[in-house]
């Protein structure tokens, strides 16, 4: 959809043809689909034609939604007509975007049943479920509308990329738009990226109907990138940097961006991007990212002043998980459940927050090599830590490297294995090497042995079912 040729022809067509105000319309919706929003409302602002008075009010409170001036595109919807369905479709984007998601979801249902199915309110609700943290509910809808998609529109090709199918592209056409396949599979993906189905989420990409790389939207070209940044970081970077130079791009890029180059040890990077966005590290970075991020850019310079500004951090933190522990306790003694459910995940979402950080003063030490220091740092977070998988995993490799307590590091290490005995293949070649060596060196040779078969088992099993795959025909189009 070119909607800057769209504003120059319109443009032309208005200067025209001055007694025809429709023009002047289709100019400004032009240029707010164009993302040209001043100039959008400038033309919206000299069309006095009161056949368009309802047409004007609409187009003005997309304009002030799009802006993030909320007070205002509210006013301008509470003006539509009462018998207007656009309007609670319209009232239920202003309380998703003032993060009311229960009133969002309801207002969305209403005008489900006013208006009749439609994928993009299907959407719509699903996308409150996974704001709500409802992800079977979100991934429900999310279902209807694909199958719905495929069932209606099979020449969009759902899935066939994912069955290994080589198809022209679809391109971006109303059609496509219309079936908001698009929208459903990118937050099918961050369901499952979030979740840690790290297949799932690709495959959720991969399902979608094809399209080159430049007819991709922002959001899946996000996604893409963030999925295959460890296989090919060059490629994930270059998508998150191009990205950053559009408008508009999904809020989340500037913080992802700035992580993975941390991630990657790529400081002076994360600092340029920084520097140079300045007016963006308000508006997109939380003061929790920003502090992180801050402190991992220190590291290169100096691991001291980074220490200490993690651990400010983790104090906070801990602080925190200590308040919200006392205040499930208590919840929970009145038997209230929705509002203990929300104490608990409040509680998880500070355990994920105070994650990284501690990780990251470990990191100090562990790249020095101090691993006592490493193991006395986790120690301090037992308390709230003892149950996730990554503090295990992390504590179990500190452990290990000590190399006089292998018999405490296979503790740690056996849980993790033992949750995916049945595919073990699915587990790090590291814990399960570190574990193999624990068994040894603690004299139980006959563990390490039955681990090392079950795993030549399953790498026999997969081999054989990866040659099995090849020999199929593939279909081209």
């Amino acid at each position: 959809m070119d909607f800057i040729n769209a504003v120059d022809a319109y443009s032309q067509l208005a200067q025209l043809f001055p007694n025809f105000p429709e023009y002047k319309l289709y100019h400004a919706q032009a240029l707010y689909n164009a993302f040209m929003l001043p100039e959008a409302l400038q033309i919206v602002s000299t069309i006095d034609e009161q056949s368009l008075l309802g047409d004007v009010i609409k187009l003005e409170s997309a304009i002030k939604y799009r802006e993030e001036d909320l007070n205002n595109a509210r006013i301008l919807v509470e003006q539509y007509p009462q018998d207007d369905p656009d309007t609670e479709m319209n009232l239920a984007c202003l309380d998703y975007k003032d993060g009311d998601y229960d009133k969002a979801l309801q207002r969305f249902n209403n005008a489900s049943s006013i208006m009749g199915y439609q994928p993009e309110l299907a959407y719509a609700i699903a996308l409150c479920h996974y704001r709500k943290k409802e992800y079977s509910q979100a991934l429900k809808f999310i279902t209807d509308i694909v199958d719905r998609g495929i069932k209606d529109h099979p020449e969009l090709g759902v899935g066939m990329v994912t069955e290994g199918m080589d198809l022209r592209s679809v391109g971006n056409t109303m059609k496509l738009h219309e079936t908001s396949l698009v929208e459903a599979l990118n937050l099918k993906f961050a369901v499952e990226y979030k979740l840690k189905n790290f297949t799932a989420a690709n495959e959720a990409l991969t399902d979608m109907p094809p399209r080159s790389e430049e007819e991709l939207d922002a959001v899946t070209l996000h996604n893409q990138a963030l999925i295959g940044i460890d296989t090919d970081p060059s490629d994930g970077f270059a998508k998150l940097q191009y990205l950053l130079s559009q408008n508009p791009f999904p809020p989340e890029t500037f913080a992802n961006l700035l992580l993975l180059y941390c991630k990657y040890e790529y400081y002076d990077l994360a600092a340029d991007v920084l520097a140079e966005n300045t007016h963006l590290t308000f508006k997109y970075l939380t003061q929790y990212q920003y502090d992180y991020l801050d402190a991992l850019i220190n590291l290169q310079t100096s691991p001291e002043e980074a220490y200490a500004k993690f651990d400010a951090m983790a104090n906070d933190q801990m602080n925190e998980l200590r308040n919200l522990t006392k205040k499930v306790q208590e919840i929970r003694q009145s038997s209230d459940e929705t509002t203990a459910r929300k104490a608990v995940e409040a509680f998880d979402e500070t355990l994920e927050l105070y994650l990284p950080v501690l990780m990251s003063q470990a990191k100090i030490y562990w790249d020095k090599g101090d691993y006592a220091r490493v193991e006395k740092i986790f120690r301090k977070s037992v308390e709230f830590c003892s149950e996730h998988d990554t503090w295990k995993l992390n504590v179990a490799h500190t452990l290990f490297m000590q190399e006089q307590k292998f018999k405490e590091a296979a503790g740690f290490y056996e849980p993790i294995v033992s949750k995916n005995f049945v595919t073990l293949l699915d587990v790090s070649a590291i814990i399960l090497a570190n574990l193999c060596v624990c068994y040894i060196m603690t004299n139980q040779n006959e563990e390490a042995e039955e681990l090392m078969r079950k795993v030549e088992r399953e790498e026999d099993e997969a081999r054989e079912l990866d040659e099995n795959k090849k020999s199929l025909p593939c279909l081209h189009h």
